[in-house]
């Protein structure tokens, strides 16, 4: 499964690389494209290229210094699809957590009024 900067730096691959075969991308452009939080430097960049490829996303046919020619492959579709599924699948348990939480609060307000009136 990928990290969050993982799957942001497969997003934009699959931006730069529609049409299925390779290109030559600049590792500045890759940097620059993402949100300024989860920004990477380029060594940062070279390790999740290195998980994407690990992972079968992507197809590195060359690396320079400064540049990157590769290919995403359809695996990555599915993982992505993956990614967004499970991402919308996470607000469920901050539901079912406020939930318990709520009636935890009721049963100990049910229980306090009962040991009151038993005391009486």
């Amino acid at each position: 499964m990928l990290d969050l900067k993982s799957n942001l730096v497969l997003k934009i691959l699959q931006k730069e690389c529609r049409n299925g075969g390779y290109k030559i991308i600049d590792k500045s452009d890759i940097i620059s494209a993402m949100p300024a939080k989860q920004r990477v430097d380029e060594d940062g960049l070279e390790n999740i290229i290195t998980i994407l490829e690990n992972n079968e996303c992507v197809h590195v046919k060359y690396d320079d210094e400064q540049v990157y020619c590769l290919c995403v492959l359809p695996a990555s579709e599915k993982i992505n699809a993956k990614y967004e599924k499970q991402k919308k699948q996470k607000p469920t348990f901050w539901v079912f957590a406020i939930i318990c939480l709520f009636f935890s609060l009721i049963g100990g307000l049910v229980g306090a009024i009962i040991a009151k009136f038993i005391n009486f």
